[in-house]
């Protein structure tokens, strides 16, 4: 889904959902694919829901013994006569029955919704695996809010079909078939008259379901809707802007107006289906009358005898019969509309991962880097690099330089293998990055970027982010090495301090430190520094510059040049314009030549870049 601005929060159509039966039915497999590996369990579940359901219908056999045989009504003279001990016997019966039949449905509850869980934490972690896996152009189109709705909203949305529900299913089918097969033991005639309305049920549930299901989508697309205007309105950077800007009341009122959108898709959710659910259970509840008056009737057709025992046991079993034909009618709704979030996070789940991992390993890098004919584009058919070639050997410092959208940041962040070549090949030490495995990729190449990101949490845990590992002095010799640690151990709870919401406590070019710090940390031989301190202040830029300098030292450092004069002393500099590289060589041959870096130094350009991404 294309990313979306501030200005468009409202309104948002919902996606497309596929409606295609044979994406369906596809779904549909990889569902039951979700619990195969917990069929040990659901055996057991099964065993337990068949004998539960056998012993269920057992009461209603019990209790005709018990009107027909037990106690027995002379016609003639109206005495009754009661067999006291197989009547003992009965009730006996009918007493322990429940008893064994509600332990082996706590046993029941318990494993299914163990293994319900366990299916809710393998498509969570699946979901959350696959989404790591996608390369940086799928997060720059889609909005952050949008993706939490997928892992929180949608899957939490299904928790029921799949803690609770699938085991419910079976467990009501199961009841059903062993009620209808005593029904049927009982007296046919009733069973044919009672059950003749089912299959009307069974399509007018059809109906509300498919009407559910698409409501359901709309609701849940709604609800990613909030979720970002939530995500990005509310976080500090969202705040900021909107006070600064004055757009606070307008944010608040395109809240109100997805909010309102929201709470009438809830209710239409709700209420879809209702009036035929009602006429349903209503049906249902004025069956056994019907079923007492057709048993008058045949008897006083003459068609045969029914017992006083046979009819009690029979109506028995059908009052026990409509509350998980009832529950089935339900469920039917429930999955019907779960589909739609299903649906959802298996296009999360089917999203192509365009940058596959390799399986090479290189231990420790010297940092040799090359550009072999290198051409990329974000989108198809459009260049954002041509042809680009150069290498840069290790332990030596190479700039790009180039105006905005010359793919300054595009070649770094294809060392770094955030996005894949589409043409040509980026090496480390003769290897083609696209052969490495991650790790071995993280440990070879640090980036230090425009965008400084710190967790909400303390100093000391954003450090060790880089190092899992590292020691109390390790991190606080990286601090020192980026010339932060002064000011840390300056805060009241020093290294403990949280630095807050994206690390807004700290100033911009304290943010720049830190993150300095921390790839110091991982001491990685390759850098690719996106030096974002053309906003800062003199003396903070200088502190961040002397950082820098103190990073680079003994590595391959390929350096985004933003400000000139902070790359005249790279051993060669890169002149990138429109994606090609037009001159290269060192800061005094590229200005004997007097082209295009020559101007830029007259000119005295800050060349920073944004990077172009995908509509």
């Amino acid at each position: 889904m294309p990313g979306r601005r501030f200005d468009s929060f409202a309104g948002v159509e919902p996606p497309e959902r596929p409606a295609d039966p044979a994406v369906r039915r596809a779904n549909f497999r990889r569902i039951i694919v979700l619990f195969k590996r917990y069929r040990a369990r659901l055996g057991l579940v099964s065993g337990l829901i068949v004998v539960s359901a056998a012993l269920g219908v057992v009461p209603s056999f019990l209790l005709r013994e018990v009107l027909d045989t037990a106690i027995r009504v002379d016609p003639g003279t109206g005495e009754a006569r009661v067999r006291l001990g197989f009547l003992a016997v009965l009730v006996g019966g009918m007493v322990a029955i429940p008893i064994v039949t509600g332990v082996i449905g706590v046993w029941q509850t318990l494993l299914s919704n163990l293994v319900g869980q366990a299916v809710m934490h393998d498509l969570r972690s699946s979901v959350y695996r696959h989404l790591q896996r996608l390369s940086l152009a799928f997060f720059t189109r889609t909005r952050t809010g949008e993706v939490q709705s997928r892992i929180a909203n949608d899957i939490g949305g299904i928790e029921t079909v799949v803690t609770s529900t699938a085991t419910s299913v079976l467990a009501n089918v199961t009841t059903v078939l062993a009620t209808v097969a005593a029904m049927l033991l009982l007296d046919w005639r009733l069973a044919a008259f009672a059950l003749a309305l089912l299959p009307l049920f069974v399509w007018l549930t059809k109906r509300v379901g498919d009407q559910r299901k698409k409501v359901t989508a709309e609701r849940q697309a709604s609800l990613a809707d909030v979720s970002s205007i939530v995500q990005e309105s509310l976080s500090v950077s969202g705040i900021l802007l909107g006070k600064t800007m004055g757009r606070s009341e307008d944010l608040a009122v395109r809240f109100e107006t997805e909010s309102q959108r929201l709470a009438g898709l809830e209710v239409r959710s709700r209420m879809t289906g209702r009036w035929m659910m009602a006429a349903i259970q209503t049906t249902f509840a004025v069956m056994p009358a019907l079923v007492y008056f057709f048993a008058g009737w045949t008897i006083s057709q003459g068609s045969g005898a029914i017992t006083i025992g046979t009819l009690v046991a029979f109506t028995t079993l059908q009052t026990r019969l409509f509350f998980p034909i009832g529950s089935l009618l339900g469920v039917q709704l429930e999955v019907q509309s779960s589909l739609a979030l299903f649906d959802r996070i298996f296009e999360y789940l089917d999203q192509p991962v365009d940058i596959v991992e390799g399986e090479r390993t290189i231990g420790r890098p010297h940092g040799d880097v090359a550009f072999d004919d290198v051409w990329f584009g974000y989108e198809e058919g459009s260049w954002t690099l041509e042809d680009v070639s150069f290498s840069a050997p290790a332990g030596t410092k190479t700039a790009l330089v180039g105006e905005t959208g010359s793919g300054k940041t595009t070649c770094a962040y294809l060392v770094a293998r955030l996005y894949d070549a589409t043409r040509g090949t980026v090496a480390i030490d003769g290897v083609d990055v696209r052969e490495l495995s991650f790790p071995s990729l993280a440990d070879a190449v640090g980036v230090v970027s425009q965008e400084t990101y710190l967790f909400h949490s303390s100093v000391r845990e954003n450090l060790r982010f880089a190092k899992p590992d590292a020691t109390d002095a390790e991190v606080e010799e990286a601090a020192r090495a980026a010339q932060i640690h002064t000011l840390i151990a300056s805060l009241p709870e020093g290294y403990e301090t949280v630095v807050g919401e994206r690390g807004y406590r700290f100033s911009g070019g304290e943010k720049q430190r830190i993150a300095i710090a921390r790839t110091i940390l991982r001491n990685p031989p390759i850098l690719v520094l996106d030096e974002a301190t053309s906003a800062l202040d003199t003396q903070t830029e200088r502190a961040v510059q002397a950082a820098l300098e103190r990073l680079a030292e003994g590595r391959t450092v390929i350096a985004i040049a933003h400000r000139l004069s902070t790359v005249r002393d790279a051993d060669q500099i890169v002149v990138l314009d429109r994606g090609r590289i037009v001159e290269r060589g060192s800061h005094d041959e590229l200005l004997a030549l007097g082209g295009r870096y020559a101007s830029l130094v007259e000119r005295d350009v800050d060349v920073g870049e944004v990077v172009p991404t995908p509509s």
